[in-house]
């Protein structure tokens, strides 16, 4: 998604962020975001435009203008958020890491049924986020999510699974997709990057 002039990441280090915040605001009540670690949310009244976020342990740390809505609250831990995974997704994962990624969500939630041949990341996909054939058990995802948050990865490597259980988008497909709780969300940030003309289509919907 096109980045934000007053969104910043990582760049800062986490000493620095911290003594940014440090005798001049109280930490706000830590708050729990569903299926993610803990996050605490600090107001300053020094921050005018910036909003920054680190990994302090456990929790994410979200600073924040101490002006700032509780509505644009939500909404930036819900960017930054995103934009911290997308950055460690980057980081992280290669073809050997894809790989023991689809065999944890085939276990997780296909009770181990879908077992891939392989999974790698493919250079030639401008026009689908993943595929996969069957016939050799082989899954591949575009290069384009790479830098994507991991929920959203997920949902694109579980998708191509329960393809190599089920060819079609029938209801069959999709039962063995209904215990994945971040479906909804990562299909309404692929959404959102096609809405930016980042790639021509998602896979396809429910009922297609």
């Amino acid at each position: 998604m096109p980045a934000d002039p007053s969104a910043h990441g990582s760049g800062e280090t986490p000493l620095r962020r911290a003594a940014d915040t440090s005798r001049r605001t109280a930490p706000r009540p830590t708050v729990h975001a569903a299926g993610t670690s803990a996050v605490e949310v600090r107001r300053s009244s020094r921050r005018r435009r910036t909003v920054s976020a680190y990994r302090e342990g456990d929790r994410t740390v979200v600073l924040i203008p101490a002006r700032m809505s509780e509505a644009e609250e939500r909404r930036w831990v819900t960017v930054m958020l995103d934009k911290l995974a997308a950055q460690e997704s980057k980081r992280m994962l290669g073809d050997g890491e894809l790989a023991a990624r689809a065999e944890r969500l085939s276990g997780q939630y296909l009770d181990g049924r879908a077992r891939p041949a392989s999974v790698r990341w493919v250079t030639n996909q401008n026009t689908r986020w993943g595929s996969c054939t069957p016939a050799e058990g082989s899954i591949r995802l575009s290069h384009r999510l790479q830098g994507m948050p991991e929920y959203v990865i997920d949902y694109v490597l579980l998708h191509e699974l329960a393809h190599l259980l089920v060819p079609g988008h029938g209801p069959r497909f999709w039962s063995l997709l209904d215990s994945y709780p971040r479906t909804e969300r990562a299909r309404g940030y692929l959404e959102g990057v096609v809405a930016a003309d980042r790639l021509p289509h998602l896979p396809a919907a429910r009922g297609e």
